[in-house]
């Protein structure tokens, strides 16, 4: 069976999981790496620390959790067979331009240019996403080969499938299926929960794990219907099959939805978890938090000018992480957002 501490074990070889980098790990992005038959797959290789949140930009406590997730990151790369971009938003992949808390992707160009890469492919992308794409590919100094709908070996990939709700996104997907002989592993992207079609794909692929993006609560913007239709989709992810899921990404994004998943893993009686929760961690909700840092450990003027400058660092703010988060675990925290009834 799964175990929460990243290894599913069985009689043939073992199929490791590790999440590298999720909003309950304290950063944007659904990084993972999985081990599997020989071949290490990197999947969704990017992070972001949400660029300003509630006026503030990102606090040095927080970047210096987003320098452990790049580093971690970089290990893995250095280590890849097979790396997987789902999407071209910038919490997902190494990025040409990046700002100073995003992946560069031509400090990574030469691992990349010679193991096998799948991609999504170039139709359905807003003009943004395209130069995003475009701009990876000269940087890589290489194309991306349209994994939609392939297979190789262990893995397999879906068709587009929405990236939210398609009636009010039209950014699209892809979800990636591993399998050994004793188990499934899929990494379901950005699908927010938000749509049927997706979810009956995954439940046809029989996994035993699921990692995914769960619903945006933090936004306004989603409707009520919108969240009862996360709430349906959940469990039927949960009551159909699957042994493990693991929701995080959007869903992290606020203090509601640790409540959501707490009550789906309750409604449930199924292992219902967040990354951290999966990796044995304390769950990092910095964003979420970034004015509650600010106040609790203020931030000298010029600070963030001077960390893009490489004339400051993380070095003082690193060890705050972990006290911050014990203390959150053992408070009441107050909860926002609408949860399902």
């Amino acid at each position: 069976m799964w175990r929460v501490n990243c290894w599913f074990l069985g009689i043939g070889e073992a199929m490791k999981v590790t999440i590298l980098g999720t909003e309950s790990l304290g950063v944007r992005g659904l990084s993972c790496v999985v081990e599997v038959r020989g071949r290490k797959i990197v999947i969704d290789p990017g992070v972001a620390l949400g660029f300003q949140r509630n006026g503030l930009l990102p606090h040095p406590a927080q970047v210096a959790v987003g320098e452990q997730i790049r580093w971690k990151i970089a290990v893995a790369l250095h280590e890849a067979t097979d790396v997987v971009f789902s999407h071209f938003h910038g919490d997902h992949i190494p990025l040409a331009n990046a700002n100073p808390y995003q992946l560069n992707a031509h400090q990574f160009a030469p691992l990349l240019r010679t193991i096998r890469l799948w991609s999504k492919g170039p139709d359905g992308l807003s003009h943004n996403m395209t130069s995003r794409r475009e701009a990876l590919i000269e940087a890589l100094g290489r194309g991306l080969p349209n994994a939609e709908g392939r297979g190789d070996g262990p893995l397999a990939f879906s068709i587009l499938v929405p990236h939210g709700d398609p009636h009010t996104s039209p950014n699209t997907v892809i979800m990636t299926r591993i399998e050994d002989e004793d188990g499934v592993f899929v990494h379901a992207s950005d699908i927010q929960l938000l749509n049927e079609e997706a979810v009956a794909i995954i439940l046809a692929w029989q996994p035993d794990i699921v990692l995914a993006a769960g619903p945006p609560l933090y936004l306004d913007r989603l409707s009520k219907q919108q969240r009862q239709q996360a709430w349906k989709n959940g469990l039927r992810l949960a009551q159909g099959g699957v042994k493990t899921l693991i929701l995080d990404h959007h869903l992290l994004r606020c203090e509601a939805g640790l409540h959501w998943l707490d009550r789906l893993a309750a409604a449930t009686g199924k292992r219902v978890f967040c990354a951290a929760d999966f990796m044995n961690l304390p769950r990092h909700l910095l964003e979420s938090r970034r004015s509650q840092l600010y106040k609790e450990m203020p931030v000298p003027d010029g600070w963030h000018e001077a960390y893009a400058n490489g004339n400051s660092d993380t070095n003082a703010y690193l060890a705050y992480t972990d006290t911050f988060a014990h203390r959150l675990l053992n408070s009441a925290m107050p909860i926002t957002g609408i949860i399902p009834e």
